[in-house]
């Protein structure tokens, strides 16, 4: 039964794992139509660019799928295979280069983003059917102002979600907005559309409990509790060993629950008195003089070991 837990929990996490690793978590994320003053390519020209997100928490290997700028032809460029910079970390960006010139690279399209009108973009799965994702770049677009999420990854449901749970929210309640520097928005390719200076929990906390008495009355709760639980768990496990002892005497000697009892709960001073009769009788080392005794001690020579018997006699004059 142990085993088929583990190896049904094993199959879980695995699934769970392929999930979280899948190409549809992949976002358009921003896009810049016209570049006149920003990012340059690996060639060092400045072209049109379109941002790609991984919004799981797995790596997404993006090789395989399409990249088009017309829906009736979902297959236009796929992006190459056997390129280990297409495998795209967790919460990162990747960047296409909308350039025509898809011999410079794995990152270059076969084709470009026409300023003047609208440019439709899509994300097709490998099998070139799967719509993973899309969107339509308005007309008029202003140079080196590009266009995204106004949080990386997000979807109608996140901004709805925002909105609700946050009534002061200020960033407005469209998904895609553009980003302008004097608007307090920065292009940011291979980056975060949304730069996060600050902690929102931290803010909300000196919003709604600025002196501190909500968490000092949180921590001293959670302390208390804490010690209660342990008082507690210590009493049970102290009740249950001095059952366990009772259980063990009466079976050892015979007596009744009352007797064993009335024997473990006598008072200190007669325990007391027990344990030192015990060391009394116990105690086992002799009594200690200052007399010191030597006792001469026989040895037995033989004529052929001892010295004494190889020395010459001392002459006589």
């Amino acid at each position: 039964m142990k085993y088929k837990f583990i190896i049904v929990l094993s199959g879980l996490l695995a699934v769970i794992n392929l999930q979280a690793q899948r190409t549809t978590s992949l976002k358009i994320n921003e896009i810049l139509v016209i570049n006149e003053d920003n990012f340059l390519d690996d060639y060092g020209t400045k072209n049109p660019w379109i941002e790609i997100y991984n919004n799981s928490p797995g790596t997404v290997n993006i090789a395989g799928c399409y990249l088009t700028d017309d829906i009736k032809f979902p297959k236009k460029y796929m992006i190459p295979k056997g390129d280990v910079l297409t495998k795209i970390s967790p919460r990162q960006h990747i960047l296409f280069w909308a350039d025509s010139k898809p011999a410079r690279g794995t990152f270059h399209l076969n084709f470009t983003l026409i300023p003047d009108k609208a440019n439709f973009i899509a994300l097709f799965d490998s099998d070139g059917s799967t719509l993973i994702d899309s969107v339509t770049v308005p007309a008029g677009q202003i140079p080196d102002v590009s266009y995204g999420l106004i949080v990386d990854g997000w979807t109608q449901k996140n901004l709805e979600q925002e909105i609700r749970l946050n009534p002061s929210y200020k960033d407005g309640k469209q998904l895609w907005v553009y980003f302008n520097e004097k608007e307090g928005r920065f292009v940011t390719p291979s980056s975060n559309n949304k730069i996060l200076d600050t902690n929102d929990k931290i803010e909300n906390f000196k919003e709604n409990d600025s002196i501190g008495a909500g968490m000092t009355l949180t921590a001293m709760g959670v302390v208390f509790s804490g010690l209660i639980l342990l008082y507690l768990l210590f009493k049970l496990i102290g009740n249950t060993a001095v059952s366990l002892s009772h259980r063990r005497a009466m079976k050892a000697s015979g007596m009744t629950k009352e007797e064993v009892k009335g024997i473990t709960q006598q008072s200190g001073d007669v325990l007391a008195a027990i344990a030192m009769a015990i060391y009394e009788a116990t105690e086992l080392h002799d009594e200690e003089h200052t007399i010191l005794t030597i006792k001469n001690t026989a040895r037995n020579y033989s004529p052929w070991s001892s010295k004494i018997y190889t020395l010459r006699e001392t002459p006589k004059k």
